[in-house]
């Protein structure tokens, strides 16, 4: 299977336990192929303009306004087709989840926690919900999840780990002007967004963000993590397959983009958000027997609703 086709999640280097990304520097590159994966790896001047001349290249031919027209409306039909064939054989527990989000983490005093809601859009078959169903006992948690794909809905309802009495999933199209949720604005503690707003076209990224505001409760957190610019998936890009600048269709017919930390920082600010977290995630994977080198990209944010002034 291409790398087109297999890079609709996170890559699976990025599953692993680990401690919050930063803490694995490579010191001496003699070491390179110790480890599996290296934190802020610095790109020198060549390598910049290795990536800036590969992702001209691959952008220089953009898909025509019909074929564009095909795969946005074909979108549905395609991460069905995507979940259909991959089950939930193809996707992990996201091991790091707790580590970079504690505030996703189990309520340490259950007995005496408050409510608590938490939203996730794009939940697929339940990489996120699925591990804070399964390591919380909190009683008044709930725990919303939607997703384009009806068949990913189908799969993670069927997983044992799924608890219908705290967790209501449901399809939906975020890009929509008015969600149909089964909440009531400014009612969410903290809506998360994994490798979501990429698959989405640039366009129509600034309404979900608005929506995002709207739903989040004052003083509720968007915690986010998606792909950067110029991480190895946009790289392998083929020339024929942009659709506009930094958007691209995949082999199996889902679209992505490529954020810069700019482009992130602007549009959540302009929904309204205030930011508290904007990192790069800049990682060296190393496939140690191969001996290849991978660098990812990936940007990782927590912006907050403000509270309402008195």
């Amino acid at each position: 299977m291409s790398s087109e086709t297999t890079e609709p999640t996170e890559n699976a280097a990025d599953n692993e336990k680990r401690p919050q990304f930063g803490t694995r520097l490579l010191k001496d590159d003699a070491d390179v192929y110790k480890h599996n994966a290296w934190d802020h790896v610095e790109w020198d001047t060549e390598q910049e303009e290795a990536a800036q001349a590969a992702v001209a290249k691959n952008s220089t031919i953009k898909m025509s306004d019909d074929q564009r027209e095909r795969f946005q409306s074909d979108a549905p039909k395609f991460w069905d087709s995507f979940y259909g064939i991959h089950d939930n054989r193809f996707f992990k527990d996201r091991h790091w989840l707790f580590t970079e989000f504690p505030e996703l983490a189990p309520i340490s005093n259950n007995e005496h926690s408050e409510p608590r809601s938490i939203f996730e859009l794009g939940c697929g078959v339940g990489n996120t919900i699925l591990p804070i169903l399964q390591y919380s006992t909190e009683t008044q948690l709930r725990v919303y999840g939607c997703d384009f794909s009806a068949r990913a809905i189908e799969i993670l309802r069927s997983q044992p780990q799924f608890d219908d009495k705290r967790c209501e999933v449901f399809v939906m199209d975020a890009t929509q002007e008015e969600w149909n949720v089964p909440f009531e604005e400014n009612s969410q503690d903290i809506i998360v967004m994994i490798f979501v707003l990429s698959a989405i076209e640039p366009s129509k990224m600034q309404g979900v963000l608005d929506n995002c505001y709207r739903y989040l409760k004052p003083g509720g957190l968007l915690m986010f993590r998606d792909y950067g610019r110029y991480d190895l998936a946009q790289l392998r890009f083929k020339s024929g397959k942009c659709l506009e600048d930094n958007f691209y269709v995949r082999g199996d017919g889902t679209m992505v983009y490529f954020f810069t930390e700019q482009e992130l920082r602007s549009m959540q600010t302009k929904a309204g958000l205030v930011e508290e977290q904007l990192i790069v995630d800049r990682r060296l994977q190393v496939n140690r027997g191969r001996c290849l080198k991978m660098y990812r990209v990936w940007i990782q944010t927590k912006f907050r609703k403000p509270l309402l002034k008195s």
